[in-house]
C-alpha cells in the first residue's frame, strides 16, 4: 500500500507530466540532450555519456532506472550499452511515455517499466548490475 507521501507525490507528477512542452522548451531539450524526450530534470548529455562510460555495461547487463520519469537517461544509456534496463516511476503516465520512447528506439525486448517508488523497490537483492537515478530523490 502506498504512503501517504507516495500519493501525493504520484499526483503532484502525474499533473507535471500531463503538462506538453512547448517548442521553446523542445529546442533547449534538443540542444543541452541532444534530444527531445519531454525530460523534467537536468541531466545533460555529457552526464549521461559520464554515466554510460563508468557504468561498462556489456549486452548481458541488467540496469535499473530509478524515477525515470519519460525514460532519460536510463534509456539513453541501455541503448548505447545494447543492455536491458528496468525503469521505474511512481506516474504511470510517464512510464507509458517512457515505453512509447522505447518502442520509437527499438529498445522494446530490452525494456520493462514498473510503477513502485524509489523507497519501496519490488526487487530481489543483486537482480541488477547498475543502478542510476537522476534528478530523484528517494
Amino acid at each position: 500500500m502506498a504512503s501517504r507521501d507516495e500519493r501525493a507525490a504520484r499526483t503532484h507528477f502525474e499533473e507535471r507530466y500531463g503538462v506538453v512542452g512547448d517548442r521553446a522548451v523542445a529546442l533547449l531539450e534538443e540542444r543541452v540532450i541532444g534530444a527531445v524526450w519531454g525530460a523534467n530534470g537536468y541531466t545533460t548529455l555529457a552526464q549521461a555519456d559520464e554515466l554510460h562510460d563508468h557504468l561498462a555495461l556489456t549486452s548481458s547487463s541488467r540496469l535499473l532506472d530509478v524515477g525515470t520519469g519519460r525514460g532519460w537517461p536510463g534509456l539513453y544509456i541501455a541503448q548505447k550499452a545494447r543492455c536491458s534496463v528496468v525503469g521505474t516511476d511512481l506516474p504511470l503516465s510517464a512510464l507509458q511515455q517512457a515505453r512509447e520512447r522505447a518502442d520509437r528506439e527499438h529498445l522494446r525486448d530490452r525494456v520493462a517499466m514498473v510503477v513502485a517508488s524509489g523507497g519501496t523497490l519490488p526487487f530481489r537483492p543483486r537482480s541488477f548490475d547498475a543502478i542510476v537515478h537522476t534528478d530523484v530523490l528517494c
